[in-house]
């Protein structure tokens, strides 16, 4: 058994439940100060700081939390929703493991280990624990959400959206349902819609506007040309080398430059003018890195299609591989976009620190090792 919260627990949790993030910090330090082992304080602690995307300090008051009070459930929950935005999976799925045996017959802890196991790719333990919680609280919007996120990272968008829906019937103005949804419908090329309500999103919460998704039409667009530019440009050269043996096929390549061309410039446009000026006006506000990448990226894809199409029409073969060479650094573009997002992201930037330090920890034991080898005496 574990004590009560404490009074100040719930005059700083009812100010992080409404926003005033600063203000809870503040009571929760301050009731550290008279207690600084208290189990609940540092799990609110660890939930605040989480919220304002300080992850790494958060894992740090939720690690305490855990040695203080190793029975709160609560307190390995926090952890594991902090374990699982640091891209720590399974980390994530053992503390809320913990917190499940902690206290089994309460929904959140299920919910949790459920999101958990879809972060480490365990689709059906994931649905089973979802749906073992919807027993225990079959009310929950949490519980709906979190089918939701499972469905949508198993690939089965449909059940997401149902699931989704059914937990925005429940409560309409809940955020993230909404920007769920808006998500769902983007990945099925809903972009009307789906800018319709990233936009009511970010207007009813504007403190926490998410300008990457809100330039996914953009994104996707070339993400989707990068594949179809290798394609294309690849299956023409190919049919250039074949035009040496059979000179007919000269005409069949101009063919498909030109239809392929043609398809691609159409996929960009069913995709970016629906979406409006809103993803070009959050291409500005996007991560430095991030905004260069895709920049360039635009131009460089748009120069490649007009080639190919220009070559459907002169026939003259150096364009083709000239669409081809450039292919590599799209996706090397592609490779700064993530890598731009990742280090603007807390989790993901707090992950590849962590990453790095293993690689760096790695090649000083690896060295040492190497020293040691070498210096020991022949015949030892």
């Amino acid at each position: 058994m574990t004590s009560p919260p404490p009074r100040a627990y719930w005059r700083a949790q009812q100010l992080a439940q409404v926003g005033h993030y600063a203000e809870a910090e503040q009571i929760t330090r301050q009731g550290l100060a008279e207690s600084p082992d208290d189990g609940w304080l540092l799990t609110l602690l660890a939930s605040v700081r989480r919220l304002r995307r300080d992850y790494a300090g958060a894992l740090r008051a939720a690690d305490a939390a855990v040695t203080a009070v190793p029975l709160l459930a609560d307190a390995h929950l926090e952890r594991a929703e902090n374990l699982i935005v640091l891209v720590r999976a399974r980390d994530a799925v053992e503390a809320a493991t913990e917190a499940v045996r902690l206290e089994p017959s309460v929904a959140s802890g299920h919910f949790v280990r459920a999101r958990a196991l879809a972060a480490a790719r365990d689709f059906e333990r994931a649905r089973t624990a979802a749906a073992h919680g919807r027993t225990l609280d079959p009310a929950s919007v949490e519980g709906l959400l979190t089918v939701a996120d499972v469905e949508r990272d198993a690939g089965n968008r449909e059940a997401a959206l149902a699931a989704a829906r059914a937990a925005l019937a429940r409560a309409p103005d809940n955020p993230y349902g909404r920007w769920l949804i808006a998500m769902l419908d983007a990945e099925r090329l809903k972009v009307r819609r789906s800018m319709r309500a990233l936009h009511e999103v970010a207007r009813d919460n504007p403190a926490r506007a998410d300008v990457v998704s809100m330039t996914w039409p953009i994104r996707g667009v070339l993400g989707g040309l990068r594949r179809g530019l290798a394609a294309t440009a690849g299956l023409v050269c190919v049919l250039l080398v074949a035009h040496w043996w059979w000179p007919p096929v000269e005409t069949f390549a101009r063919i498909v430059a030109a239809v392929l061309a043609f398809v691609m410039a159409a996929f960009a446009a069913r995709v970016l003018i629906p979406a409006g000026r809103l993803p070009w006006r959050c291409l500005t506000l996007l991560p430095r890195l991030m905004r260069q990448a895709d920049i360039v990226a635009l131009i460089l894809t748009g120069v490649a299609i007009g080639l190919l199409a220009f070559y459907a029409v002169v026939a003259w073969w150096p364009l083709p591989v000239i669409v081809l060479a450039v292919t590599p650094p799209l996706w090397v573009l592609g490779f700064a976009e993530l890598l731009g997002a990742g280090l603007d992201d807390p989790g993901s930037r707090e992950a590849l620190r962590g990453w790095a330090e293993e690689i760096r920890t790695w090649w000083r034991t690896t060295k040492k090792d190497l020293r040691e080898a070498w210096n020991e005496p022949p015949g030892r």
